[in-house]
């Protein structure tokens, strides 16, 4: 399966679940199109990269999202990351459990953004950065859907 960022033809009311992979944890938001915005919810432990499925289960049974976004963890340079290829399969493994679409999104920059809006470092910043994935894809699945204007 090939990750791609937007849908061809999205619904004006798209709701979604948003995750920024990691190895370790990994980080959770609601959102919708609507407004645009999304909330964290909490982390996911993961154990080498891996989630308790029923965990995520249950997160879509209780949020029944249209869409499920990951962020993608390239490099600065735009090149990809050692992470990279491990969150592509973390999203491919979503789509193919749960039968709901999976889009990427580039994710660079979303956990410094994550410090800088909680103000710290110390605290695990997953879910918060997770939240600056899905309102970035909002906002630039937006962008993509608007009409030209006359």
């Amino acid at each position: 399966m090939t990750l791609e960022n937007f849908p061809s033809n999205p619904k004006p009311e798209l709701t979604a679940l948003g995750f920024d992979y990691g190895t370790q944890r990994i980080g959770v938001a609601y959102g919708q199109s609507v407004s645009g915005t999304a909330k964290a919810l909490p982390i996911l432990p993961a154990a080498d990269g891996v989630p308790d499925w029923t965990q995520v289960q249950t997160l879509i049974d209780t949020w029944q999202p249209d869409v499920l976004i990951v962020g993608l963890p390239y490099n600065m340079d735009g090149s990809d990351s050692e992470l990279l290829q491990r969150a592509r399969k973390f999203a491919n493994r979503l789509h193919g459990r749960f039968h709901l679409p999976c889009y990427g999104i580039d994710e660079r920059l979303s956990s410094h953004a994550a410090e800088e809006l909680t103000g710290t470092s110390e605290e695990p910043i997953d879910s918060v950065a997770a939240q600056l994935i899905l309102e970035s894809w909002f906002s630039e699945l937006r962008q993509q859907t608007e009409l030209p204007t006359q």
